[in-house]
């Protein structure tokens, strides 16, 4: 499984920003797709997560109501749309896959099997 991130850039805070995830098979119902977040001298940080049947949706416990994961099944896509950007939001953003992943792991970024290149988000204030 192949993923491509895109849709990262140099925006301004307040502004809003979608990430896309393309992946190169569809996933099976199961799968976890997940976005993680990478900042200057900081650890991988997950964001937020679903099942790819849609099952399943999880978010970051620090950050409510500013990110919304979808996925379309149609273009076998995965997004991360993020509101209210802050310049704290600046970092690398990942999408990862993981097909055998349960629910009280899908914030553990070793949890998961296939990762993107990392599209790059820069906010300021």
């Amino acid at each position: 499984v192949q993923l491509q991130a895109s849709g990262g850039g140099s925006v301004q805070a307040g502004d809003s920003l979608k990430l896309s995830c393309a992946v190169s098979e569809r996933p099976f119902y199961r799968t976890v797709m997940g976005w993680f977040r990478q900042a200057p001298g900081k650890g991988r940080e997950f964001v937020a997560a679903m099942r790819w049947s849609g099952s399943g949706t999880w978010y970051s416990d620090s950050e409510t109501g500013r990110f919304t994961i979808t996925r379309d099944n149609a273009k076998n896509t995965v997004s991360l749309e993020i509101d209210s950007l802050k310049a704290e939001d600046t970092a690398v953003y990942f999408c990862a896959a993981g097909a055998r992943i349960i629910n009280s792991s899908v914030r553990v970024a070793t949890a998961y099997d296939h990762w993107g290149q990392g599209t790059l988000v820069t906010v300021s204030s």
